[in-house]
């Protein structure tokens, strides 16, 4: 069915399907035994009778499932599944997990109990010297699934239907020199102060209260958790010397672009739906850099980076063209833009709200340049990723059919 990709976006005859739920203790602990017995060996995929509850398959996050910093676009898929089925993907953080010192010694050390560092971890940590680094980035990224039918000029959706914290504690990263302070950052002057901040790991602990789960920053400071993934990805179709591409073939994780990769979008969390372009058969699906909370921007470069497990549905839908990323959610309509220049990023996020608004609601183009000016929020997602995010919410309240 070629045309509008948005009249998908507005037939929500999914969110009527029942989902199956099962205690969280249970499924956690099915998890867990999964990957001990798991640790090491060719990729591995649940059958229907060991598949943890509300999915109908199950990749665990063990080291053949795992790619450091990149996407390969010709790596043997980890599952392929049909359009419309369920998958739960289980992730990693790369705090932690990438250090040269081993895992227990270096997360002790830090203050995590041994029983509280997942046996993924140390698998990943054992296989990282056979695996290549050059061009790559930092995160350790689950995939490819790859979604029968799915080919080139199509549109992959991902709706993001559950999204659970595997570890109780995160790890956020600071220091003089990171993030919006490090050297290479845009805009920065020689004459500009340095900040008194040494570089530092913080060590937060997560856990319930009231029902609901916060990350413990200090005694008299409580974050609410909103886990997402970081990554939400389609194999990309790297060209050289566009952003993140300095060996030929190889995408770095660390930019996002029309491929999606890592957005850092914080409200692509459970509930929402994420639309993607596909450029290879079968859309090779990654997921990673797994986030317990974020704010926008992720200033220090770093969020809570916290060990998370998903649970995605995914659809093809045939012949509908997307230039790039796009969600939504309950409320509002995410229209992405993305550039290495703030300025540029944001005049691409109300271009592709403009052309939103004109191709799927009928407006032209200077009422949708009004009503961008006057109803649509345009928030920086993040700032620390090469190319960076900004983000358009068009709410959906505004519209009365």
């Amino acid at each position: 069915m070629a045309g509008s990709w948005a009249s998908f976006w507005n037939r929500k005859w999914w969110t009527m399907a029942p989902v199956l739920l099962s205690p969280r203790r249970f499924a956690r602990d099915a998890r867990r035994l999964v990957v001990v017995l798991c640790v090491i060996g060719a990729p591995y995929v649940a059958s229907a009778q060991d598949t943890p509850a509300k999915a109908d398959h199950f990749v665990p996050s063990r080291p053949a499932n795992l790619s450091w910093g990149w996407y390969p676009i010709d790596k043997k898929p980890v599952l392929t599944i049909r359009s419309g089925e369920t998958v739960r993907i289980d992730t990693v953080t790369h705090a932690g997990a990438t250090q040269d010192e081993d895992p227990v010694t270096y997360l002790t050390a830090l203050g995590v109990p041994r029983e509280e560092i997942l046996d993924d971890v140390l698998g990943f940590w054992a296989s990282r010297d056979g695996r290549p680094r050059e061009g790559r980035s930092g995160h350790v990224i689950t995939g490819p699934v790859y979604i029968d039918g799915a080919e080139p000029g199509d549109m992959l959706e991902v709706q993001i239907l559950d999204i659970e914290t595997r570890v109780p504690w995160g790890i956020n990263n600071t220091s003089a020199t990171g993030g919006v302070f490090s050297s290479r950052y845009p805009g920065v002057r020689s004459d500009d102060p340095r900040l008194d901040i040494p570089r530092t790991r913080h060590v937060i602990r997560t856990g319930e209260v009231d029902g609901r789960e916060v990350a413990f920053f200090a005694d008299d400071i409580q974050v609410p958790l909103a886990p997402f993934m970081g990554i939400l990805a389609v194999a990309p179709d790297p060209v050289l010397g566009e952003p993140g591409v300095t060996v030929a073939g190889v995408q770095s994780s660390r930019p996002p672009g029309a491929y999606g990769g890592n957005l850092d979008v914080k409200d692509l969390k459970a509930g929402t739906t994420v639309y993607l372009p596909v450029f290879h058969p079968g859309a090779l699906f990654y997921t990673g850099d797994p986030h317990g909370a974020q704010g926008d921007g992720e200033v220090s470069g770093t969020a809570i980076e916290q060990s998370l497990s998903a649970v995605f549905r995914f659809v093809v839908h045939k012949g509908v063209n997307l230039a790039g990323p796009r969600a939504e959610t309950d409320t509002h309509y995410l229209l992405m833009g993305i550039d290495l220049d703030l300025d540029r990023a944001i005049r691409h996020a109300t271009w592709e709200v403009v052309d939103f608004l004109v191709k799927e609601k009928g407006l032209t183009p200077d009422k949708a340049l009004s009503l961008a000016s006057i109803a649509v929020d345009f928030r920086v997602s993040e700032v620390v990723d090469l190319t960076q995010v900004v983000t358009g919410y068009i709410p959906k309240s505004i519209f009365l059919r």
